[in-house]
Formats: structure tokens, C-alpha cells, sequence
């Protein structure tokens, strides 16, 4: 199985690159960042399963397809909220939970703060969002947690990967499937993503120093 996926779409590079430029305002940011997960969410949800039904148009009846799949969007916080409403544009009906992390600036290990999900996780087609994976330390936790709570069908999306984050997630979980815009070149000394885009969570919400 192709773990990683690399989305390639005209309109999502564009995205990309005004993310990346520092000038861009943070409403920018976010309406980029609302569309680069648009994008992403019609890629991630590609092995969604699908029922066939009989309708009738306004001239005769025809055999069509509707979702068959509970989904669950499962941001984590802070900066994957920024990415929920891509996926809610394409999938309204589906689930939200909800899980709080904050990396240890000493160690860069997660550490939890916030856990609220959704029942029915067996049943769904459960999509981790966060901007960037880079680490892989929040994502890990973040399979850890919802495999747990019952979800068997997991895939991570985020819109920038390190490879040292790309290769702890799947040895930690090597049937996960992940989704990104864009593989980087690495980490830095403080575990930020290079070349990346800074801290997406600070520049979707404002909060940048």
C-alpha cells in the first residue's frame, strides 16, 4: 500500500505558495487554508464507500450512488480547526471530534489536554486533520487515541510532512494512510518544518509575535 500521498492539483499549489510567503495576512492564511482542505478532503475521502441507488430524474429512472460511510473529521487543536471547514463543505453530515495537544518546547512530545469524540468510530471513516506533520509525535498520539475509542479506518491529512514525521507515523502504524500537499526537506534544531511556513496555527488565527 502507497502510504503517503502527495496531492497534485493546479489550485492547491497555488494555495500552497501564498501559505508560504510570510507576507500573507492571517485571513488570508485562512481562506487559503480553508481551500488547500477542500482540496484534500476530495482526495482523502477517494476510498469512501459508496451504495448504488435507483432515482428518478425529471425525465425517467436511472441507477445513481450515495455515501455509505459515517465520516469522522477529527481536528487537532489548535491549528486543524483551521482546516475542519474544507472537509464540512464536502461532507456536512459528517462528525466532529476533538483532540487538544501542545508540543513540550523541551522534548517536542505531545501532551494532551482535550479529548472529545464522536460514538460510533467502528463504523466510520475516521480523517485526522492537522496542518502540518512534522515530528509525528501528535500524530502518533492522535492514531493511539482514536484507535482506541474504536475507529478502525484512519487516515491523516495535513498540508506540509517532514519525512522524519512521514516515518515515525508509519512505523508506529503502518496501515495508516496520510495525505499532504507537500513533502518538505526536514526539521530544524526546534522541530519546525523547513522550508515550511512557520507555526500554521499562530498565522490562521492571529496570533503570531
Amino acid at each position: 500500500m502507497n502510504t503517503l500521498t502527495l496531492v497534485e492539483h493546479p489550485v492547491l499549489q497555488h494555495a500552497l505558495a501564498t501559505l508560504r510567503r510570510r507576507e500573507t495576512p492571517y485571513h488570508r492564511f485562512r481562506e487559503e487554508l480553508e481551500r488547500a482542505s477542500l482540496i484534500l478532503a476530495c482526495e482523502a475521502l477517494r476510498a469512501i464507500r459508496t451504495a448504488r441507488i435507483t432515482l428518478n430524474t425529471p425525465l425517467e429512472a436511472t441507477e445513481g450512488a450515495e455515501l455509505d460511510d459515517a465520516v469522522v473529521v477529527v481536528p487537532i487543536l489548535r491549528a486543524g480547526l483551521a482546516m475542519m471547514s474544507g472537509f464540512l463543505q464536502l461532507v456536512p453530515e459528517a462528525m466532529v471530534g476533538h483532540l487538544g495537544m501542545y508540543r513540550d518546547e523541551r522534548t517536542h512530545e505531545p501532551i494532551d489536554y482535550y479529548v472529545n469524540l464522536p460514538d460510533g468510530l467502528a463504523n466510520a471513516h475516521t480523517l485526522l486533520v492537522d496542518p502540518m506533520l512534522a515530528t509525528g509525535g501528535s500524530a502518533v498520539r492522535a492514531v493511539d487515541m482514536v484507535r482506541r475509542a474504536g475507529a478502525e479506518r484512519v487516515s491523516f491529512v495535513s498540508l506540509l510532512a517532514a519525512p522524519e514525521g512521514v516515518h515515525r507515523l508509519i512505523t508506529a502504524h503502518p496501515n495508516i494512510r496520510i495525505y499532504a500537499a507537500a513533502l518538505d526537506r526536514g526539521l530544524d534544531a526546534n522541530a519546525f518544518i523547513r522550508p515550511g511556513l512557520g507555526d500554521a496555527g499562530d498565522r490562521a488565527f492571529g496570533t503570531e509575535r
